[in-house]
C-alpha cells in the first residue's frame, strides 16, 4: 500500500502543507508516524480527496451534464484567432488547455481572471503512475 507524507498529500489536495496539517490535526483524515514523519495511507487520502471535492461543490449550482470530470479553476490565458480560440485554466495544480470557437469564448465571457470549470468527457484517457 502506498503512503504519502503530509507535504505530498498537500500537493495532491492542492492546498498548503499547513492546511493539510490542520486537517490531519482535526482528524479529517488519519495519519501515522514513521520516524519523525507523519504519513497518510493511500486509501485514506483517496477517500478524503473525494470527500473534500464533494464539500467544495456543496452550495454551488451544478449544471446538468453527463461530463463527470470537472476541474473548477481560473482562466489564465485566452488566445483569440479569427474563428478559433485557445483557453488556459489553472485548476489547483492542473493546467488545462482547451481549443474552442471564438464565438463560444465570447458568449461565455471568458477572459483572464474569470472563474471557469473545465469539464472533460473522453473515450481516450491516459493515466501515468507516478
Amino acid at each position: 500500500m502506498e503512503s504519502y507524507t503530509i507535504g505530498q498529500a498537500a500537493r495532491l489536495l492542492g492546498v498548503s502543507v499547513d492546511t493539510a496539517r490542520r486537517w490531519a490535526d482535526a482528524q479529517r483524515f488519519p495519519t501515522r508516524r514513521e520516524g519523525t514523519r507523519r504519513m497518510v495511507d493511500g486509501p485514506d487520502l483517496a477517500a478524503f480527496c473525494v470527500e473534500a471535492a464533494q464539500e467544495a461543490g456543496d452550495g454551488e449550482e451544478t449544471p446538468y451534464t453527463s461530463a463527470r470530470n470537472a476541474f473548477p479553476g481560473i482562466v489564465t490565458g485566452v488566445k483569440l484567432g479569427t474563428v478559433d480560440a485557445q483557453v488556459e485554466i489553472q485548476a489547483g495544480p492542473h493546467r488545462i488547455v482547451s481549443l474552442l470557437t471564438r464565438e463560444a469564448v465570447e458568449e461565455l465571457g471568458l477572459e483572464v481572471g474569470a472563474r471557469a470549470t473545465a469539464r472533460v468527457k473522453s473515450t481516450s484517457v491516459f493515466i501515468d503512475r507516478a
